[in-house]
């Protein structure tokens, strides 16, 4: 009886253990927006926490083995250790205002030092001291793992995908007090010391339904606005899932895990909001696109430029988040996308999705990278993502994508391709010679037109004067420059991923 209780106690210590640490990772990436090193930094505080938790625990392990009262302090260390975890996504959002992560894993250490002291603890109770003691603590190390492994599956892929983050804390809360209270049950308490003990622990569970909603009110708009946070900000659209947060504020800005996504605006006249003419600017670069791919749809405003442009008779859009679909059927400007008969969008990894597809062929390929910096970046941006976007190409194809003023990342692509174009902080790259044409330009930004209304209206003097300014566009930077100009930076490959560890502490400044 007591190895079985060890072994379903180890179990369920993994399974919330593993699911906290999933919960604390989403929250730590968004609020670093996504710095490659997050999961390294909190793993390292994790592990540090248990090393403390299970050292420190051996001075509790005294006595016989299989001693009942032993599981009065087991319980005592797992409520304790469920408070402590609870505290930690709050913590995260409070300090976010004036500091960085470093308080936030300090708690995450600290909860994790009650959550490795629980392993120990159980196995002093359920293993006797004799010559299969050995074989015994390898059974309750395999259901600490086997709870750890199921954990990370159920929540990462199941609950994640169903429950907020609040409501799935409230479920962590509540299971976390489910395990002392059964590990009272059976410790041998008196009856009335045992009614006592459940009264307290329910009191504590009643209590974490109560205030953790509360504790976890507009979390994400303390992760993301940092110090500018006041209390008035509050997201007009939450988007959760397995797949990552995506928030969207009133102004139409969308922020993917954490990380600027661009802004739901398709019209040049509030280009200055999110940059919308570089989408145009596609159409002078190619004179046919008629077959397009975008790698990223975010709130939908390029992809619903993009499909405009003249000459485009197909967009294949792959998009990893299956979220951001909701975010475009709920905004009036690219909803159209979800039904327009031009468009066809993929739910998957971009690089993942045209390996499967190695018989596609595209005039243009187009991505809005997100930020150099953040983490799994070099999937997109490395020479080797380049060759395989490059057996995509049709005679003439260009390669167009958002560097994110990265110097390594514009040399790369000049190293990669023998033709290239800066065009605002985007390259555009081919293996046949291209040009940004006037003409085209011109003729495009007299006759497009979206969900059947002119881009620019000339009768107006606020769009001529629009209209006059882009046909003198030219932020334009020519191969030679860029080689010229990044040549003390590194070329981008799968191995070095310089992109990620160039700052691999970098933090958000707060404004």
């Amino acid at each position: 009886m007591r190895l079985r209780l060890a072994l379903a106690v180890a179990c369920f210590s993994g399974f919330v253990a593993l699911s906290y640490e999933i919960v604390w990772y989403r929250v730590l990436s968004i609020m670093t927006r996504g710095v490659a090193s997050t999961f390294g930094l909190l793993l390292a505080a994790y592990l540090f926490g248990l090393a403390i938790g299970s050292r420190v625990s051996t001075r509790f392990c005294r006595g016989p083995a299989g001693d009942a009262r032993q599981l009065r302090l087991l319980a005592v260390f797992a409520a304790v250790a469920n408070v402590v975890a609870a505290l930690v996504v709050p913590t995260f959002a409070w300090s976010a205002r004036f500091t960085d992560y470093r308080l936030g894993l300090v708690v995450v250490a600290v909860g994790a030092a009650f959550l490795g002291s629980v392993l120990p603890l159980v196995s002093h109770f359920g293993i006797e001291p004799d010559e299969r003691a050995g074989t015994r603590l390898s059974y309750v190390y395999l259901a600490n793992i086997v709870g750890s492994a199921s954990g990370s599956l159920l929540t990462g892929f199941v609950l994640m995908d169903t429950m907020s983050i609040a409501s799935l804390a409230v479920v962590l809360a509540i299971a976390g007090f489910a395990l002392p209270a059964a590990l009272v049950a059976m410790s041998g308490l008196s009856r009335d010391q045992a009614l006592a003990s459940h009264g307290a622990l329910a009191l504590a569970a009643l209590g974490a339904l109560a205030v953790i909603p509360k504790l976890h009110d507009r979390l994400y708009e303390r992760l993301l606005y940092k110090n500018e946070y006041d209390g008035t900000q509050r997201f007009a659209q939450i988007v959760e899932n397995k797949s990552g947060v995506i928030t969207v504020a009133d102004d139409g800005s969308v922020y993917g895990g954490g990380g600027y996504d661009g802004v739901i605006n398709t019209r040049l006249q509030n280009n200055e909001r999110n940059g919308i003419l570089r989408a145009y600017v596609a159409g002078a670069l190619h004179p046919a696109p008629r077959e397009v791919l975008m790698v990223g749809l975010s709130g939908g405003a390029w992809a619903q430029v993009v499909v405009n442009l003249p000459g485009v008779e197909r967009l294949t859009i792959v998009e990893i988040n299956p979220g951001y679909l909701d975010v475009v059927a709920k905004n009036a400007e690219v909803a159209s996308l979800l039904s327009n008969p031009k468009v066809t969008i993929h739910v998957d990894d971009g690089r993942r999705w045209l390996l499967r597809n190695p018989d596609r062929r595209f005039d243009v390929i187009m991505m809005n990278t997100t930020l150099h910096w953040r983490g799994h970046a070099t999937n997109i941006l490395s020479t080797e993502f380049m060759d395989i976007a490059r057996r995509h190409f049709s005679p003439g194809a260009v390669f167009y994508f958002n560097t994110t003023d990265s110097y390594d990342v514009q040399q790369t692509a000049a190293q990669a391709f023998p033709h290239l174009l800066r065009i605002c902080n985007f390259v555009a790259v081919g293996d046949d010679p291209f040009d940004f044409d006037r003409a085209r330009w011109r003729r495009l930004l007299e006759t497009m037109r979206l969900e059947g209304t002119p881009i620019l209206d000339l009768d107006l003097a606020s769009d001529k004067k629009i209209y006059d300014d882009l046909l003198g566009f030219n932020d334009i930077e020519p191969r030679w420059s860029i080689l010229a100009r990044t040549k003390t930076h590194q070329v981008i490959t799968d191995d070095n991923m310089v992109t990620e560890w160039r700052e691999p502490l970098r933090y958000p400044e707060l404004r």
